[in-house]
Formats: structure tokens, sequence, C-alpha cells
């Protein structure tokens, strides 16, 4: 099973899908729920999601929301839902989290873009 931090997957499939399956595999609600939330890896639950995607699911990546904008002065801004906010000179590498009061709470040179999803969950829980 594939997690990236808060980075959860799911298929989703109509509900014909879902009885059909349910029928196949002879599972109640909450096993098919577990397989195709990925919260379950049994080999019962593999070939769940591989029926699920082969009548159609859809696999879909969840993640937490947040708004980034990109102005034309090569800064990136995205928004938490808890008041955070990133900010990111693409020139420069320069990254600041603000905490809901515009508090500077962490700053960051030379930032990677591999370093970013740390400084996302940083920002997420200050």
């Amino acid at each position: 099973m594939i997690k990236l931090n808060n980075v959860r997957r799911q298929i989703d499939v109509t509900d014909e899908v879902r009885t059909k399956i349910k029928k196949i595999f002879g599972c109640s609600n909450p096993t098919l729920w577990r397989a195709l939330s990925f919260h379950s890896d049994t080999d019962t639950s593999r070939r769940i999601r591989m029926c699920a995607l082969e009548n159609g699911g859809v696999l879909m990546v969840l993640s937490p929301a947040m708004e980034t904008i990109h102005s034309a002065e090569g800064c990136m801004r995205q928004y938490f839902e808890n008041g955070a906010m990133l900010e990111a000179d693409m020139c420069t590498g320069l990254v600041r989290v603000y905490d809901g009061e515009g508090v500077v709470r962490k700053t960051v040179e030379d930032c990677s873009i591999a370093m970013l999803e740390g400084l996302q969950e940083f920002a997420m829980g200050v």
C-alpha cells in the first residue's frame, strides 16, 4: 500500500459496481470500504481493488485541501484551512511559513521541491 504522509488513495465505483463486487466476493460493506480505501491490504482486498478497476472504477488521490496561487513575479502562495500560509520565492528558493496570525514560523533558504511536502505538513500543523 502506498501512502504518502497526508495523501490517501481510494477507488471510486458506482453503486452498481459495489453491488456486483459484494456479490462476487460475498463481502460486507465495511470489507468493501476497507479494500477500496486501501485500509486493508489482504489478498482479498487486492482482488476486490482489481475487480473494481476492471469494472470502471477510478483510482483517486485524496489530499488535504489548500489553495495555491502563482504570481507573475515568481511567487507561490499556498493557503491552508487553519489560516497558515506558505510563501515561496521561486527565483531565490526562499520559503516562509506563516501561522494564522501572520507570524513567520519557519524560514528555509534554497528550498528544493522535495522539501516542500515537509513544509506543507508543518504549515498544516501551526
